[in-house]
């Protein structure tokens, strides 16, 4: 009925439950490279990437403590500058990653003392292409470009503090039916949660 990664997940959130703490906020990311393969069409190349001005901002909750939280987030991701090397069609692109993640030791952000940590977590991402516009001379040949959906997986490592994270994240996206498609995003990401922020005092005060 139940596997054994069912089991050690379902474990997992038990322990995130039991006397947990309740977090919200914002979480926002920039992405260093990213990478949009679209599901092909014969005429143009799919693909569309970027390394520069890639921007995301979202909402973001907790539950947990010190050691483990469970997360849910989602961001919309602009990148200005993404473009096909192959055959300029249009520029930019936008993302909608909607993730659910465990959050290891500073990463949290329930602690107040700073640590390193990690996360791990899955979702669904749906991403789009020539945002600004598909040149008119490919849309005549039949070139679309609609939001796409994957499949994402997405792994952190970095350090956290009283209700803020910065971290490299590594996020990759795929489609179970068609191979061919997929989605890289490389970057950083930063995370706020406002009750915990709240808590830093300054030490003087108290004196």
């Amino acid at each position: 009925m139940f596997n054994k990664y069912t089991l050690t997940f379902l474990s997992i959130l038990f322990v995130v439950t039991v006397n947990a703490q309740f977090g919200y906020g914002l979480t926002a990311s920039n992405d260093m490279y990213s990478r949009y393969k679209n599901p092909s069409d014969n005429i143009a190349s799919p693909s569309s990437g970027s390394a520069v001005l890639n921007f995301g901002v979202g909402p973001k909750i907790w539950i947990g403590g010190k050691k483990v939280s469970f997360s849910a987030e989602g961001q919309a991701v602009l990148g200005i500058f993404s473009l096909s090397t192959k055959d300029y069609k249009g520029l930019g692109s936008m993302a909608f990653p909607l993730l659910a993640k465990l959050n290891f030791k500073g990463l949290s952000t329930f602690d107040r003392e700073g640590k390193t940590g990690f996360s791990i977590g899955g979702g669904i991402q749906y991403s789009k292409t020539e945002f600004f516009g598909l040149q008119e001379k490919y849309a005549a040949l039949g070139v679309k470009r609609s939001y796409f959906q994957t499949y994402i997986i997405q792994a952190g490592f970095g350090f956290g503090i009283s209700g803020f994270t910065a971290h490299g994240i590594v996020r990759y996206g795929f489609h179970p039916d068609d191979k061919k498609v997929n989605t890289l995003n490389i970057g950083l990401q930063y995370d706020f949660n406002l009750p915990m922020l709240k808590k830093i005092s300054n030490p003087e005060s108290e004196l």
